[in-house]
């Protein structure tokens, strides 16, 4: 089974061209942390509530992208909300990000040609460790969103990371996207860590909207004098 990191790579890749979808930057980065942070929870290292994250297991899972975080945690003073560890994981984003590609690439998922990253399969379903198939990523979604299933825990959590990243945009039409709009909004607010990435992005993105309105006026008054 592949990592959340992992997944989120390949939402973000345009399979026809090898091309990483031009998301923003803190955007991926907060949802490479809040997937992160998932994975030790499903792996019942953590556990969250409103309040707080906290440690239930030290033990490393031998996961190079989980141990370091769960490291960080176990060795934290006190506990600290969801929203904390999101935004603390969020500097690693860099080394997950290239784990998670290496990954894919061990595993014959992807492929690099010509400084891109292409699929190996074109069946739309990949390998996983125990030889068997998986749904790739995107159908497995939309699958969900087109229907009243009960979702999988993994598939609430990509979800979250999705809708984050504003990547329904590419995947869905406008039509289509406003279909489904109200079982996303019901599907994000099953995850408290999911919750805690949405939270922070929408503020990433008031402050870089309100630091391009301070340099707009700036540049007017300047140009005023």
């Amino acid at each position: 089974m592949l990592r959340f990191a992992e997944e989120i790579m390949l939402l973000l890749l345009d399979d026809e061209n090898g091309r990483f979808a031009a998301a923003a930057r803190p955007a991926v980065d907060l949802a490479l942390a809040g997937g992160v942070l998932m994975d030790l929870a499903l792996e019942s290292r953590i556990d969250t509530d409103v309040h707080k994250l906290v440690l239930i297991d030290a033990t490393p899972t031998g996961d190079d992208l989980l141990d370091p975080v769960l490291a960080d945690i176990a060795a934290a003073d006190r506990n600290h909300d969801a929203r904390y560890w999101v935004e603390n994981v969020k500097e690693r984003a860099d080394e997950i990000r290239e784990g998670a590609l290496g990954r894919l690439i061990e595993r014959g998922i992807l492929h690099r040609r010509d400084d891109r990253l292409l699929w190996v399969f074109r069946s739309r379903r990949y390998p996983v460790v125990d030889g068997a198939a998986d749904q790739e990523v995107k159908l497995r979604i939309l699958d969900l969103l087109f229907s009243d299933d009960i979702p999988d825990p993994r598939d609430v959590v990509v979800v979250c990371l999705c809708d984050v990243c504003g990547l329904f945009d590419s995947l869905l039409s406008p039509d289509e996207l406003s279909q489904v709009y109200p079982r996303i909004r019901q599907l994000t607010k099953m995850d408290l860590i999911g919750q805690a990435v949405t939270s922070l992005v929408t503020e990433a993105q008031d402050q870089s909207a309100e630091r391009l309105q301070f340099l707009i006026s700036q540049g007017l008054a300047a140009r005023s004098n």
